[in-house]
Formats: C-alpha cells, structure tokens, sequence
C-alpha cells in the first residue's frame, strides 16, 4: 500500500503585481495539481495560499510513489525482426539495444498483436518516487504561468514576474532540497516584512498557516485575509455613521497589497464635498486604494478607510500620513472643477476641431455635428423633442477637453453633466452628458432620460456605420472601437426600453451623415447583419438554443423588440409537447413546397376536400387563422403560437391518411395551397421548421 504524506510548496518574491495575483495563485496551483494528477500521484485536498510576498500550495495526503506500470512495447514483425536462418536483423538489434535486452533471448519476446506475430516487450516499471518528480513539477508550473512581463534579476538568466527570494518545500517531515530558479529549497519561510523579518521554519506542512500568522504576522490565506479585511472596513464605516462602500476590484487589490490588514478611517475637509463626488472616489480609489464612505441617502461623507500592511502602536500617525497624501490629491481635484466650471461646453466645443476621432472621418467636432444630426432624426422617431436632443449630442464630447476629465479618464461623461448642470443646461441634457455611454459593460445600466437613449443610439450608430464605412471590420479578437460592445448597448436600448425603432431605418440614417460612403449600397447590409449577429451570442447565454434564434432570424426582421417578442415567443412555444411534432411536420410541408416551381393559389378549394383528414385540417386552419390574427395584430407571438400548438392533431392525421402528390392535378395543387396555408400561418412569427435539430 503507497504510504502518504502532506506536501507544501511555497514561492517567496518581492511583492507580486497586486491585479495579477488572484490569477498567478490559481494558475500555479492547477498546474501543479495537473501535473500530480498526470502522473497518477493520489491526493485527497489542496489548498492555494497567496500574498504579496509569496505563493503556495499544500497537498494532503499525497502519494509518496506513483503506481507501478506495465508496460508493453511493441517492436517490428517476427518476419522483419529474423532472415530465413533465423538471425537478428538491423531491427531487432535496434529493439534489443533499446530496452536492454540479450539478443540471444528475443525469440522470448514474441507475442501477436491481433495481425500478426511481432517481437513484444512486457515488464512492470516501478512507480517513481513523488519528491524526485517535485522539482520538474514546480519549475514546469513556473514558467508556465500567465505572466505578461518577465523581469530578470541580478546576474541571473531566470526570469519571473519578480524576483524569486526563497523557495520551501516540505513533504511530511522531509525537507526536499532542489535546485529551482538556481535557489536550493529548505524548510524555511519569512515573515512580515515589518513585524517579523526573520527566517521561519516550516516543521511539517500543515503547520504553514499557523507558523505564518503566530509568529510571522501573516495571514496567508487569501480569502481569508479578504473577508478580514470586509469585516473590519464595514465595521469602521458604521462607527463613522455610514456605510463603506466595498467594490469587489478594489477590495481584491487591497487583499492583494496586505498580508497583516489592519483597517484605519481617516477624514479630509468637508468643503472637498462641492466637488463632483465621483472625481473625489475615483482619486481616492485609484491612486490611494481607499474605500469611501457614504450616509444613508446614498451621498459621500467626508471619510476614507484605508487598509494598512502593520498593526502600528500609533495607528493616529498612520491616520494623520494618509490624510496629508490625501488632500493634495482632493485639492487638484478641487482646483480642475473650479477652473473648469468658469468655461461652458458650448464654448469648449471648437476645441474638438483638433481632436482627431479617426483619420478618414475627420475629427471629434465632425462627430458630434454627425450625431446632433442623427439625434434629430431619432427623437422625430420617438415622438422626443428634437432641439433637446440636438443640444445634447452638440455638448456631448465637450468634457473630454476639461482639466478634469483630462486628470481623471475615468470621469468622462461624469464631468460632463456636472458642467452641464454648472451651465443652466436643461435637466435631459445635463444627464444625457453621462448617459451617452451607457451602458458601459455587460450588465450596466441604461439610460433612464430619452435624450440619454436618443444620445446613446445615435453616438453608437455613428461609430459603427462611420468604421464600417471605411473597411475597418472587426475580426477575431481585433476590435479598436469597441463595435461590438457598441451593436450590443444599441440592442439592449432598444429592446429593455421597449423601443419600436427598426434598425434599417436606424442604419440608413446613419449611413446618410456620412457623406463619403453615403451612396454605397452594400454597407447598410453589412451593418444590419452585423448587429442583429450580435443577439445570437445574447440569447445563447439565457439558455436559448441556435435553432430558436434561427428560426426567427429566417425571417430577416430588423426591429430588435419585435425580434425579441418572437424569440422569446417560439421559446415558449418549444416548450410546448406539441412543439416537436409541428416543427417536423413544418420541417416537411417545406421540403415539399420547395420543390414546387409553379405558383401555389393562396387560398383552398372546400370543393376539392375529399378525404376527411383535409377537410378537418382546412377546418382547423380556418378556426386559427381567426383565432390569431388579432393576437398577432398587438404582436402576443406567444399567444398566438400556443392557439396554433392545437394543430398538431389535424396536422398528423392529416399526413397519416392523406397523399398529397396524387395522379390528380387539381386535387394536388389544392392540398398544396392547404399546405401553403399551414405553413404561412406559422411564418407570421418564425419558421419553426428551422427547430428541428441536425435535418
């Protein structure tokens, strides 16, 4: 029985890229455990550690040996392997000399694969021994960590995302001592740079965490340095009066920067409150890793928590430091919004003539006239005032040529409606300056103002009808204007906000603003199919099947609401238990009418039903298109979907006891325009005979 022994693996650096360590923790330790798993080597837990100073994986009850093997080795044919006298040939040679075997003994090692009589070598190879295997094991996990920048250190040719200061390796109560990155491993670990720079040694490997937290004032775990850190910053919030703010990148940073956390608040001037709050955070978040603090209306109060890596005997002298580092940050911040709020927007805006937004469709100030256009356009549409919209896409970019938002990227658009408001600009306008560039990632919000959406769309439009104009489509992952991004926030406008705008007239008034491509005929295909391929991924992510997304797509629509209904409507519907046998009955009442090249009457003889099956088919037909008209009149594609679902038996009796390409031409075409019937009465929402799978 293969005796077993916990394993520890830690890699001490100088600090590590705080963003990067979640990654490098969790790609170091799948790839050792991998590798174990590889090699058959038995472990019944792992558990990764990481802080900035090291990275480190324990293994319970890991296999001291792998198991041992039998081995089969096959070599050339008995007739390849002997001549007539029966001597050795050039390849059994080769065979004997490659595993160590007499020549004299290889008539032994004959054996037939199934075929044919062939020299074969069986023996069982002795399982090798775990720690003379952990040094290639580490070394391979190593270097092939996701690491965007290696450095080298000292005279050393290793290279590592920093530079490799110890290395410890314990099995049981073994030191493994390997050559790796040209550093030979112990038993040793470190503490806190502050609290305990000394050596530590690592007795047995479960008494890593402990060793590190007792003596060395480490907290090794990750996730549990992370919800010390949660705990002690909400709770300082509530003592300041207010709730913390905890954004989950900022809170993992923070974790990735500390390995003792001790949490401390400090507080800047309440008269850094008349500045936009966002700039205040994102200063405080950004360049100090702070978290902020806000009151029960949600507004920001004059305090920052700040997450020290010491647990000092003077915590008041951390406080005070952080506060003077802080106010020179907030006072710029304070300097930017004051010297800006002196010039309005509007005035600003002949500063985008030298923006460049790209070389062959001029500059940012072209832009924004291009979108005031098109906002006019789109606010006509929606019934919307249209000078308001205008107003709002002639501002829209003005902020990016402020000092704020020149300090701060991140308050682009923020800044805008700040300045708006400083301006006496309307209220719609004022947020449209922000909600242009909503929404800005998956699952952000929209815009709530419909000068915000109008904005929105228009800008979007812009972007890609203009880069599309020029021949920069986006392919595989090279996508410099974000055109994806942007089809996706135009699609989920429309569609959330329950907007019955159709994309084709969207593209065609788009593609008009620009007047070097405004008359190709090609480009407005190649927009719309672009944007609406843009939903399938959508869909597939809320668990609807491709056969559903194309059996509406069948239909070439092009207003995203309406393409939404019927998704969501043949969804339901394929569900339903009749939906499996309509789909197939669509299926083939399509493969029939496609190869009928004659022109099929759209309406049915009663006089010609002969067979009973077709007349209660016909009378089906008749009692459902009655039915779903005015369901499909106020677009309850699901509705309607479910009335036809009551087809299925009339429709398989029908195909049971009814021939369709009889002798008889007029009987024939009229069971085909019964067909028609069918088939039509579906296809005013999809062709459901697209759902079924693989025919």
């Amino acid at each position: 029985m293969t005796a077993n022994r916990d394993l520890l693996i830690e890699i001490g650096t100088e600090e590590l890229p705080p963003k990067a360590l979640k990654t490098l923790s969790s790609a170091f330790t799948k790839s050792i455990t991998s590798q174990l798993t590889a090699k058959s080597l038995d472990f019944s837990a792992v558990k990764s550690f990481a802080t900035p100073r090291r990275l480190a994986v324990l293994l319970s009850n890991l296999a001291e040996t792998s198991p041992d093997k039998e081995l089969e080795i096959w070599g050339p044919p008995v007739k390849v392997a002997f001549d007539d006298a029966g001597n050795a040939s050039n390849a059994a040679l080769a065979f004997a000399r490659k595993n160590q075997l007499s020549v004299d003994s290889l008539d032994q090692y004959i054996a037939n694969d199934g075929k044919q009589d062939k020299l074969c070598y069986r023996h069982i190879a002795k399982g090798a021994a775990t720690k003379d295997l952990i040094a290639d094991i580490i070394n391979t996990a190593l270097i092939s960590l996701p690491i965007a920048k290696r450095m080298r250190w000292g005279s050393s040719r290793t290279e590592f995302v920093r530079p490799v200061q110890w290395i410890a390796i314990v099995f049981g109560d073994e030191t493994i001592q390997k050559n790796i990155f040209e550093i030979t491993s112990s038993n040793i670990t470190r503490g806190h740079r502050s609290h305990c720079n000394q050596e530590l040694t690592i007795t047995a490997p479960d008494q890593y965490e402990s060793v590190l937290k007792e003596q060395g004032k480490v907290v090794a775990d990750y996730q549990l340095r992370k919800d010390s850190i949660r705990a002690q910053i909400t709770a300082l919030g509530e003592t300041l009066g207010g709730q913390t703010v905890i954004g989950d990148d900022l809170l993992d940073e923070v974790s990735s920067l500390v390995e003792w956390p001790v949490a401390l608040a400090g507080s800047f001037e309440e008269r850094f409150l008349k500045v936009p709050a966002e700039a205040l955070i994102s200063s405080m978040k950004e360049h100090q890793k702070y978290f902020h603090v806000v009151n029960s209306n949600g507004n920001l109060m004059p305090f920052f928590i700040t997450v020290s890596n010491i647990e000092s005997l003077d915590p008041q002298k951390v406080i005070a430091g952080n506060e003077r580092v802080i106010r020179p940050r907030l006072s710029d911040a304070a300097f930017f919004f004051e010297t800006d709020c002196k010039t309005s927007l509007e005035h600003r805006r002949e500063r985008l003539r030298a923006i460049v937004f790209q070389d062959k469709l001029g500059s940012i100030y072209d832009k924004t006239c291009r979108v005031a256009e098109l906002s006019v356009d789109i606010a006509k549409l929606l019934d919307a005032n249209p000078d308001t919209a205008e107003r709002a896409a002639a501002l829209s970019k003005s902020d990016l040529v402020t000092d704020m938002v020149l300090e701060f990227d991140d308050m682009q658009g923020i800044a805008g409606y700040y300045y708006a408001k400083n301006d006496g600009e309307a209220d719609d306008v004022a947020l449209a300056m922000n909600e242009q560039y909503m929404p800005r990632f998956a699952g952000d919000s929209l815009p709530t103002s419909i000068t915000g959406i109008i904005l929105a769309l228009a800008d979007r439009l812009d972007t890609i009808t203009g880069i599309f104009g020029i021949g920069q489509i986006p392919t595989g992952s090279k996508d410099p204007f974000a055109l994806r991004r942007a089809s996706l926030g135009v699609l989920r406008i429309i569609v959330e906000k329950k907007l019955t705008l159709d994309l084709s007239t969207l593209v065609d008034l788009a593609i008009a603003k620009h007047n070097k491509f405004a008359n190709d005929t090609k480009l407005k295909g190649t927009v719309l199919s672009y944007i609406i391929d843009r939903l399938r991924a959508g869909y597939e992510d809320q668990g609807i099947s491709t056969e559903v997304f194309l059996s509406v797509n069948a239909k070439q629509l092009s207003a995203p609401l309406d393409i939404d209904n019927r998704i969501k409507a043949v969804q339901a519907f394929n569900q339903l238990p009749e939906a499996a046998a309509l789909a197939a009955s669509n299926k083939r009442v399509s493969n029939i009418l496609a190869k009928i090249t004659d022109k099929i009457a759209d309406t049915v003889n009663d006089k010609l039903l002969q067979e009973p099956a077709e007349t209660a088919l016909a009378d089906q037909l008749a009692l459902q298109r009655k039915a779903v008209t005015p369901l499909f009149a106020i677009a309850d594609y699901e509705g309607g979907l479910k009335s036809l679902a009551a087809l299925q038996p009339a429709v398989d009796a029908f195909f049971e006891h009814v021939m369709v390409n009889v002798d008889d031409e007029a009987l024939r075409r009229n069971r085909q325009s019964l067909l028609k019937e069918l088939q039509g009465l579906f296809l005013e929402v999809a062709d459901i005979s697209l759902l079924v799978v693989g025919k």
